[in-house]
């Protein structure tokens, strides 16, 4: 009999734990399929993110475990000599540039002081002329 006993107890476990199952479901607030589509993306868009984040990270390791940091380096100045390389070669073009308005300004300068060369031979003549006149 104490089997029996037993067998009963737990039939009248199990059904007093579905009532309450039951009852703590109908105290439950579900969402609305809208909160559920709008939480339901925003899962997806953050595993996504996560994704993404680990997978850089993977990369970076892995390259870093590949070409070991002394390669990573040479890889980092190979591009560093290349980007200087072409700071370089804007500067010089910017040089270049330069000495070109430098000349220009060179040759106006010399156009100028030969105008006024001339300029002042002519002045000079005519005040020749005028005490010629005035010493007559």
């Amino acid at each position: 009999m104490p089997k029996e006993v037993n067998g009963n107890k737990q039939s009248k476990e199990k059904k007093h734990f579905m009532k309450d199952f039951k009852a703590e479901l109908k105290k439950v607030t579900w969402p609305t399929p809208k909160q559920l589509a709008n939480n339901t993306l925003a899962v997806i868009v953050i595993v996504i993110i996560t994704a993404i984040i680990v997978a850089v990270l993977d990369l970076t390791f892995r390259s870093i475990d590949t070409y070991g940091i002394e390669g990573i380096k040479s890889l980092v100045d190979k591009q560093n000599e290349v980007t200087a390389n072409e700071i370089d070669a804007n500067i010089i073009d910017e040089n270049s540039i330069d000495e070109n308005a430098v000349d220009n300004s060179t040759e106006n300068e010399t156009a100028d002081n030969q105008e006024d060369a001339a300029d002042e031979e002519q002045n000079s003549e005519e005040k020749q002329e005028d005490t010629k006149t005035e010493n007559e």
